[in-house]
């Protein structure tokens, strides 16, 4: 077909000239041919199909996996034309009357690109309808989706062939934006387009910045300190579950950033105005599970973030993919634990085995990227087949930061001896356990450990198998074998280094200190002032003379020993502090806080820069509905049974709301269930006394009265006094 491309693409798109492959990929297609597309995100993908769909006869199929995408990319074709019905979608979110416009619009042959969702393309009705349509061609775009060996494979994309031949043969066009040789091979061989003309971009994206953390307990106070640094800038964090979405964007919300969530389980209006907010700005952030983002065309996110280490690499790096398609800023942290990895890993039990199989092999190419002090961008790029020329990217933090590197050149034999006395017919931990020694039970049931290369590592540091393998596979001694995926081969260069071992020099990998996830405490991270300490227990001794009051009413230590830990100086900074609520705050804090402002002063401390975060206690919401059912006077035995704990667990919850300076009058529950005198003997003894211990108060008052109305009527004095 000869047309001018680079006019066409000024009259429909308003560019003046293309990018990259995209002029040679439209020409094959125009000349009936099939294509196989591989562009990273932001390579413009979409171009490739809708520009010959605008050129050709008939209507072009392009099967999407996702609605949202469908509407966004039809919106935007209806908008270049003049006419309507150009672009139409059909998916299950139409109604019969709407189904019918679009039959309509493609019968008259108004529609030159029709999108469709794999499960409505399959259905019967919709086949015979497409029998009597001239198709120019199909196009199947996140073609990923149809490898199991893709991060989001999806069973109903492998039915996409038999249906095409069912409507009518026509040229393919596949497109994906992230696929490994192994997935490569299986997109071309499900559609029978094994012969089709490949375009592979580059998968190097030099604008954006490769970072793995530790992930530790203060994974929350990172990220928010990073945002607040970043302030402005868009940004997506994903995290693995929905439930974790929610939490994060609550917490975000907590510490007044513009942060929404977003995930599958939100109803569609939600998601798609958190959509729209995200792409007018109205909001900054969002939290989200791997459903978000496909398609989603913001050109300036300028930062992603994992909350938790993906399940594959493809999705990472698809999902990274989405900052900085400008060209401009790209930050891209994920932070990395290796718990996460088994919880990942605990997953996949009780799938298919083979589904098993391939879910571990790809969390241990994620695990690998993540350990590695290699180049993080020569890592990824290796992954999808690509060799990246450079030894420092001088944008990852292992090449702004450079580990020293160690001679391995005899570690790498034992590794390629070994590869090839067990015939290149086992993958990395076999022949990691085979050099160690380790007479596991599938060694020995291959009688591998009666060869003479067995355990010829076990006196060598067990810390370097991991990391020579994996740089042995970079360097071209070693490769994966894509059909069994994982099988390690040698190489020619790999049999020429057994002849001749040089010098092979290697980084090792980071160490991530699983103790460091679980330390943390209080997140301070500073040390108590004790002068300041025994100031304010003195002011608190005034306050509470002052009031006719024991002094925990007016501040629990714990609350006396974070002030003197982090210094606050104003009521919202005191409001941070454990066991203080709005109302204690406003009721005792000015004096506190003009103490702990002079003493700063005086002894020219700096207080802590350490960011106080806001949490969202994770039983905020049981607290609420406590707070509400209360001020509706249901009996906390019902109160308790409605909220499925014992009355015990309600009563602690009741106690750490009115220690925090919420007033609750529970007064209609005592009156129903303890006598007045036993209420007024308690209430006295805890005015007297100098401790809110329940033990000290058992003791005191005999054994006249039980644990239950003890702490019942501490709620009722705390509340009344303190609050």
């Amino acid at each position: 077909m000869n047309v001018n491309l680079t006019e066409n693409l000024k009259h429909y798109f308003g560019f003046d000239k293309f990018k990259g492959d995209q002029e040679e990929i439209i020409r094959n297609l125009l000349d009936g041919k099939d294509v196989f597309v591989l562009m990273p995100t932001g390579g413009g993908k979409s171009l490739c199909y809708q520009l010959p769909s605008l050129l050709m006869e008939g209507t072009a199929i392009v099967i999407s996996p996702l609605i949202a995408l469908m509407k966004n990319q039809v919106d935007v074709v209806n908008g270049m034309s003049e006419e309507s019905g150009v672009a139409h979608y059909l998916n299950s979110s139409l109604n019969k009357a709407s189904i019918q416009q679009v039959m309509d619009d493609v019968r008259q042959g108004k529609t030159k690109l029709l999108y469709v969702a794999p499960e409505s393309l399959n259905k019967e009705e919709n086949v015979e309808f497409l029998r009597t349509v001239k198709i120019s061609f199909y196009a199947i775009d996140e073609a990923h989706c149809i490898s199991e060996w893709g991060h989001d494979f999806r069973p109903e994309y492998r039915n996409i062939r038999p249906t095409i031949n069912a409507i009518g043969a026509a040229p393919v066009i596949a497109l994906t934006a992230t696929a490994t040789d192994k997935v490569r091979t299986d997109i071309k061989k499900n559609l029978g387009i094994l012969d089709a003309v490949e375009f592979k971009s580059s998968f190097n994206r030099p604008n954006l910045y490769y970072e793995v953390r530790q992930k530790t307990k203060e994974i929350d106070k990172q990220i928010i300190r990073y945002i607040k640094q970043n302030a402005g800038k868009s940004g997506i964090i994903y995290c693995l579950s929905r439930k974790k979405v929610e939490e994060l964007a609550a917490v975000l919300q907590a510490n007044d950033i513009k942060a929404a969530a977003y995930h599958a389980g939100l109803d569609s209006v939600t998601r798609s105005q958190t959509q729209d907010d995200f792409l007018m700005e109205r909001i900054d952030i969002i939290v989200a599970t791997i459903a978000f983002g496909m398609g989603i065309d913001k050109p300036d996110v300028r930062f992603v973030i994992h909350y938790d280490i993906p399940k594959s690499l493809e999705g990472y790096y698809q999902e990274t993919g989405r900052a900085g398609r400008d060209g401009g800023e790209g930050v891209c942290i994920a932070f990395y634990a290796y718990k996460d990895l088994q919880k990942l890993e605990k997953f996949t039990e009780g799938k298919p085995v083979a589904e098993q199989d391939i879910g571990r092999q790809l969390l241990q190419e994620t695990a690998a990227y993540a350990e590695s002090s290699v180049c993080r961008r020569k890592m990824l790029l290796h992954y999808f087949g690509e060799e990246y020329p450079h030894d420092n990217c001088e944008n990852c933090d292992n090449c702004l930061h450079p580990h020293s590197r160690r001679e391995a050149g005899e570690a790498l034999l034992v590794v390629l001896n070994a590869v090839q006395a067990l015939k290149e017919n086992f993958r990395q931990d076999y022949v990691i356990d085979f050099i160690k020694g380790r007479g596991t039970d599938d060694i020995v049931s291959h009688k591998h450990d009666q060869l003479d290369e067995f355990g010829e590592g076990e006196d060598m540091d067990a810390k370097l198998w991991n990391p020579v393998i994996r740089q042995a596979l970079i360097a071209g001694y070693l490769k994966k074998d894509v059909e069994n995926y994982g099988l390690l081969k040698l190489t020619p260069d790999g049999r020429r280094f057994i002849k001749a071992p040089a010098s092979f020099m290697i980084v090792e990998d980071v160490e991530f200190n699983e103790d460091d996830e679980e330390d943390g405490g209080d997140g301070t991270g500073a040390a108590l002032d004790p002068v300041l300490l025994s100031m304010l227990k003195d002011l608190r001794k005034q306050v509470a003379k002052k009031h006719a009051l024991p002094p925990y009413v007016i501040f629990q230590d714990v609350s006396l020993e974070q002030m003197a830990t982090m210094y606050p100086v104003t009521t919202e900074e005191l409001q941070q502090i454990q066991g203080v609520g709005a109302g204690k705050a406003r009721r005792y804090g000015s004096e506190f806080l003009r103490l702990i402002k002079a003493h700063c002063e005086e002894n020219e401390i700096e207080r802590p820069q350490e960011l106080r975060v806001r949490t969202v206690a994770k039983k905020s919401i049981l607290k609420v509905k406590i707070i509400q059912s209360i001020d509706r006077q249901i009996a906390l035995d019902d109160i308790a049974n409605a909220q499925g704990i014992p009355l015990e667990d309600l009563l602690t919850e009741i106690e750490a709301i009115v220690y925090s300076g919420t007033r609750l009058n529970i007064d209609y529950y005592l009156d129903e269930t303890i006598d007045d005198d036993r209420i007024d003997d308690i209430y006295e003894y805890f005015r007297e006394s100098d401790t809110d211990n329940i033990d000290a108060a058992l003791d005191e008052l005999g054994g006249d009265y039980t644990e239950e109305e003890i702490r019942l009527v501490r709620i009722k004095f705390l509340s009344e006094q303190a609050n």
